[in-house]
C-alpha cells in the first residue's frame, strides 16, 4: 500500500488532517495524531525548495481533545483524514 499524500492545494481553516511524519522526524509523536487545521501561516521557505506548496505551515488543534498541538506543521506533514483513513 502506497502512503497517503498530502493535498493538491493548500489547506484552509477547517480541514480534518491527520499527521503523517517519518519515524526519524523531531515530531514523531504527534504522527497519526487527526486534527483539524485552525491558522494556514506562510514564509518563504519554497523558494529555497522550488516547491509551492512549502510555503505553507499549519497551525493544528486535535479532533478527540481540542487541544492545540505545540508545533507547527508543514504541508507536506499532513494528509486529508479522509485519505490516511483509506
Amino acid at each position: 500500500m502506497n502512503p497517503p499524500q498530502p493535498a493538491s492545494e493548500p489547506y484552509s481553516k477547517g480541514d480534518k488532517v491527520t499527521v503523517y511524519v517519518g519515524e526519524d522526524d523531531a515530531d514523531v509523536q504527534y504522527h497519526g495524531d487527526k486534527c483539524v487545521v485552525t491558522d494556514r501561516l506562510q514564509d518563504d521557505l519554497n523558494t529555497e525548495t522550488g516547491r509551492d506548496r512549502d510555503q505553507y505551515l499549519y497551525r493544528i488543534k486535535r479532533r478527540s481533545t481540542g487541544e492545540v498541538l505545540p508545533v507547527d506543521f508543514r504541508h507536506g506533514d499532513l494528509v486529508p483524514t479522509a485519505a490516511y483513513e483509506e
